[in-house]
């Protein structure tokens, strides 16, 4: 990875990322409607269109100039849910949350059999098979660590939603009061190296059950 140029590291990422926080929103919103609530599918952001998921400094800024913090960090404008729609609305709100991580795993896997792919055409069709190794590197490392970081079990992020509907209503109710300060709290993090520490080992965890998980970390863990 050190042989890449910035606007090389920029053109192996780009599609990953925005693949991986558009398919992530549009999960909510599918999930969402799946489960009683239209409001993301009437809003046209049941989509892969990254154009209605993009937030410009969260999903675009921020995540390049984290790129070289060593754990990368953004946002996408957040898919409206209106939790009275729901069916069983504790239950359904755990669901709704846990399809945008889900979606993360199932590109992870998918990227990694590109990698896979791109190993299998190398003695064929080099200008082929090196996008698809290094741009499947980057998928799988891209969405393992947006799986990793929203399950952190804090508000608005997707753990927070899932342990805010597993808690018993009073706790939960306290617990939901924190939501104001949940973002402030991960920058905090973030920039005392703190969440790095604690989910790197984690995000390493989920890579080494992935299909080529040798090449991703030659390729940018090395």
């Amino acid at each position: 990875m050190e042989a890449l140029t910035l606007i090389q590291k920029i053109a192996i990422f780009l599609l990953p990322v925005l693949f991986a926080i558009t398919v992530h929103e549009a999960a909510h919103g599918w999930m969402a409607g799946r489960l009683g609530d239209p409001t993301a599918r009437m809003l046209g952001r049941v989509t892969l269109n990254p154009l209605r998921h993009i937030d410009p400094m969260g999903t675009i800024v921020v995540p390049l100039i984290t790129m070289f913090t060593g754990f990368v960090f953004g946002w996408a404008k957040p898919v409206p849910v209106n939790w009275n729609n729901l069916h069983h609305p504790r239950r359904d709100m755990a669901l709704v949350a846990l399809a945008g991580p889900g979606a993360n795993l199932l590109m992870a896997v998918l990227w990694g059999l590109a990698i896979k792919l791109g190993v299998l055409l190398w003695s064929y069709s080099n200008w082929v098979a090196l996008p698809l190794v290094y741009m499947g590197g980057a998928g799988v490392l891209i969405n393992v660590i947006l799986l990793v970081l929203n399950m952190t079990p804090v508000l608005p992020l997707d753990g927070g939603r899932v342990l805010n509907a597993l808690l018993p209503p009073r706790l939960s109710a306290i617990f939901s009061k924190l939501e104001p300060y949940g973002l402030i709290i991960i920058v905090v993090l973030l920039l005392s190296g703190i969440l790095g520490r604690l989910l790197w080992p984690i995000a390493l965890f989920v890579i080494d059950l992935l299909p080529a998980s040798d090449i991703v970390k030659q390729l940018f863990l090395s």
